[in-house]
């Protein structure tokens, strides 16, 4: 078994230290010959950890074919020590194939005992919002402009270390390593992304609300800082963000619109006034001028400014018929003086934009 420890490079995204605390977490990446754990061997083991106000990187290297047990034994004692494991698709497998070889070689697993952050599932979403090919970490790391110099992927290199087993040559081993530290220097990169789940969470402040020519527009200030620019639209809503600045540029509506009643069985239609009321009312109505009320009647009309939402997020909502998913509501003064309205319309227009892509 062999160990070898540097100083991972600072990159302006390697911002962990805005979504937790750096000495709670250890990135992790594995290379193995092969995807199941039973029928494969494990032989380079990977980790990011922070210490001495620095990123660090640490490899234990199964060098000679016989030495898995020591390098899985090895990482799972440093690993005891943290509280977060970091990983880009770890749950999928680079979790599951330790498990299965500490379980194979009756060692505790502490990885258990940790919590899981797979950055993957968590930015794999953001695909369509950025028009990627893929959410491979190779090509998030190329979305943010960065550069390896290995030029390999983890299959090209199960052959180059069975040969490097056979025939130990120092350029071999130093692929190996090279591909695995690239690796964690990359996920520590991507994990720069969390930014865009910040702000579809609604982490922001509302710094500015205006109304021009039947538009809302919002100034933000995220609480984390956005790696790339932002710029996207869908069913006339303009998105844009940069580092810890964005815009929401959302229609309104003059016009009149409807409130449906829930239980129309419990109203009266008004044809002559294009209205429903209610069976308590209805009984001074001539019988004439009044017929029972079904889900498409059953409303009042009001002329107002509106504001369009994708989901029920403020009451009382109106629509333009009853079988309309889209609802608005009224744009008021409570409103627009309400930070905690704001911030959930602004978050709540973003993720609705998010799933639409997605």
């Amino acid at each position: 078994m062999e160990k070898v420890v540097n100083e991972a490079h600072r990159s302006k995204f390697q911002t962990l230290e805005q979504f937790y605390t750096s000495e709670d977490l250890l990135v992790f990446d594995i290379e193995t010959t092969g995807f199941t754990a039973e029928h494969t061997a494990l032989y380079l083991i990977g980790c990011a950890y922070y210490k001495n106000r620095q990123w660090n990187i640490c490899q234990w290297f199964n060098q000679d074919g016989r030495s898995e047990a020591d390098i899985l034994e090895q990482f799972l004692s440093f690993a005891m020590n943290y509280k977060y494991v970091i990983t880009y698709n770890g749950d999928g497998f680079d979790i599951p194939y330790i498990t299965k070889k500490a379980k194979a070689y009756g060692m505790e697993n502490t990885l258990a005992h940790m919590e899981s952050i797979d950055i993957y599932k968590q930015i794999r979403f953001l695909k369509d919002v950025l028009h990627m090919e893929n959410m491979k970490q190779k090509s998030v790391e190329r979305f943010l402009g960065i550069h390896r110099l290995d030029k390999y992927s983890g299959g090209d290199l199960i052959k180059v270390y069975q040969e490097y087993v056979k025939l130990p040559v120092k350029t071999n081993k130093q692929l190996l390593l090279q591909h695995n530290y690239e690796d964690l220097e990359g996920l520590l990169d991507c994990t720069s992304m969390l930014a865009y789940c910040k702000f579809k969470a609604g982490c922001l402040l509302v710094r500015k609300m205006s109304v021009r020519k039947n538009r809302l527009l919002f100034s933000l200030e995220l609480e984390y800082q956005l790696p790339k620019r932002l710029t996207i639209g869908l069913n006339d809503i303009i998105i844009t963000g940069f580092q810890k600045e964005a815009t929401i540029n959302a229609p309104i509506y003059t016009e009149e619109l409807k409130f449906f009643f829930d239980n129309y069985r419990d109203y009266y239609y008004l044809p002559a006034e294009d209205m429903a009321i209610h069976k308590s009312v209805a009984t001074y109505v001539d019988k004439d001028f009044r017929k029972k009320a079904t889900a498409d009647n059953c409303y009042t009309k009001k002329d107002a400014i509106f504001v369009p939402q994708y989901e029920t997020l403020i009451t009382p909502f109106f629509k333009e018929s009853s079988k309309d998913k889209l609802t608005y509501f009224e744009l008021t003064r409570e409103f627009l003086d309400s930070d905690s309205l704001l911030r959930q319309y602004t978050s709540h227009v973003f993720r609705h934009f998010l799933a639409a892509k997605h």
